[in-house]
């Protein structure tokens, strides 16, 4: 009787240690005992959202923004970083610029002479007249028409080179990401062959060397 009255007390001072058990057991889940457990000092970890915006931070070199402002020499070679060819492109201009400013101003002389010649108009400068003093109708004729043709030359050659700094500026904008490694190269190396230890015969020559 004494056995089942100690049995009948320790069951009840036993009944809330084991529902707080349940009850601590029903609100963590399983799955969580182990980092409870390891890592049980741990901050809380902070999310940061990232914007989608910030995933493409530099903007792509174009080729298309490379040729619109090549329509202004010089400035397409500045939009592909290629400062050295600006003055090339200013110095191409300004040759042929001055070529055919320079034979158009002879050919409006010869033009002059001949028409100051032939009497069409006799209200030309002193110059022209000089000249056409010096030379025969078919002579100022000849001479008309060469700086003609060269002015016309000189002209097109300046829109020649036009169109070709803008293409010049669009393709270094398509090979503005292309690099060239350093082990693409072709080295040239002098090479001794020694046929065997007990012969003194040796081949001397040159080893050429591509890695790609």
């Amino acid at each position: 009787m004494r056995r089942l009255w100690l049995l009948f007390v320790l069951s009840v001072f036993m009944l809330p240690s084991l529902q707080a058990q349940d009850t601590l057991q029903m609100q963590i889940p399983p799955h969580e005992y182990d980092s409870l457990i390891l890592t049980p000092d741990l901050p809380e970890p902070v999310f940061v959202e990232q914007s989608s915006q910030t995933a493409i931070r530099t903007k792509k070199h174009s080729p298309k923004t490379a040729t619109w402002l090549a329509l202004i020499p010089g400035a397409g070679q500045a939009y592909n970083h290629k400062y050295w060819k600006m003055p090339i492109v200013y110095a191409g201009f300004g040759v042929t610029c001055y070529f055919a400013i320079t034979n158009n101003n002879e050919y409006q002389l010869y033009r002059a002479a001949y028409d100051y010649k032939t009497g069409i108009n006799l209200n030309v400068s002193d110059k022209a007249k000089e000249e056409a003093a010096k030379y025969t109708e078919d002579n100022l004729i000849t001479l008309r028409d060469y700086y003609r043709r060269n002015m016309e030359l000189s002209w097109i050659i300046t829109a020649l080179w036009y169109v070709l700094q803008i293409i010049d500026a669009n393709v270094d904008a398509h090979f503005f990401y292309y690099e060239i490694d350093d082990n693409l190269t072709l080295q040239v190396e002098p090479q001794c062959v020694i046929k065997n230890n007990l012969s003194y015969e040796n081949n001397i020559g040159v080893k050429l060397k591509l890695n790609f």
